[in-house]
């Protein structure tokens, strides 16, 4: 009889260490992970690091071989990760409190320095959290709270990424991105407050808009209304006796204009009389 009808038990027994002996030889490194080896609980080597630019499919992922049951292998994701902050709440310069939230994307780019900084990635976006709010309140607290809304707010968030990302150095990281996703006013009184300050403060700005107004028209009118006697005094001076029969003109057609009640206007005048002076010609 064969060794394996005479001792089934043995021949699984070799088949299962064979097995562990395999798995402990070799690894598979995902192209979206990245591998480091640990000897005796230290650092030996890195796996599929990251390197920027890097062609898909050339990135030094696939089957590697370890030193069996004494090297371990710590997974670090390749990928970009995410974190996003709590609630904040920021006083901006012109005293609005506002309630902000962030998030920030980041990428392990040494992970043999997060391994050693932080263990695991789960506590390098437990570390970066605190600092992200800090960074925020910062950065928005040197502000006034409509700069949120104006093209300064790309600066805004380049300074907060700056800041963040010399503390993730520290933790084998680098921040990519940092982004503001809402901004609120405190709910209730605060809220209520903030609004009337607002409100008055653009009616003031409306008045001292209509008051400049009101000023500039008043002395553009004023200057045109010059500038209109300047050119009737030059026009009429060189023909008085046209200047003199205008004026009549204009005094008959006010005078003499019926009344749109009764209308038709009477008036009693003496054919002597100067006012009339224009019907008897020349």
């Amino acid at each position: 009889m064969t060794l394996s009808l005479r001792n089934p038990i043995l021949i699984a027994v070799l088949a299962t260490i064979a097995l562990v002996l395999l798995g402990s030889t070799f690894a598979i490194v995902p192209e979206t992970s990245q591998a480091v080896v640990l000897r005796l609980g230290k650092p030996e080597a890195i796996y599929n690091p990251y390197r920027a630019n890097e062609d898909f499919g050339h990135t030094g992922a696939g089957l590697k071989i370890r030193l069996p049951f004494f090297d371990q292998i710590v997974w670090i994701d390749k990928r970009i990760q995410s974190v996003a902050m709590e609630r904040q709440q920021v006083l901006s310069t012109d005293q609005l409190r506002l309630q902000v939230d962030a998030f920030a994307r980041y990428r392990i780019v040494d992970p043999r320095q997060m391994y050693i900084a932080a263990g695991s990635e789960e506590r390098v976006a437990d570390a970066l959290k605190p600092i992200l709010g800090s960074a925020l309140r910062n950065e928005l607290g040197k502000r006034q709270a409509r700069l949120l809304l104006s093209p300064e707010r790309g600066e805004v968030m380049t300074n907060i990424r700056k800041s963040l990302n010399v503390v993730a150095r520290q933790y084998g990281a680098q921040i990519v991105d940092v982004r503001i996703t809402r901004t609120d006013l405190p709910d209730g009184a605060p809220l209520q407050n903030t609004l009337q300050r607002m409100r008055s403060a653009r009616e003031q700005e409306a008045a001292t808009i209509r008051a400049e107004g009101a000023r500039r028209a008043q002395e553009i009118r004023g200057q045109a209304d010059a500038d209109a006697a300047k050119v009737y005094a030059a026009s009429f001076g060189k023909d008085p006796a046209f200047y003199d029969f205008y004026r009549a003109m204009q005094s008959y057609r006010v005078s003499l204009k019926p009344d749109a009640a009764a209308g038709e206007t009477t008036a009693i005048l003496s054919p002597d009389s100067e006012y009339l002076r224009q019907f008897r010609g020349r």
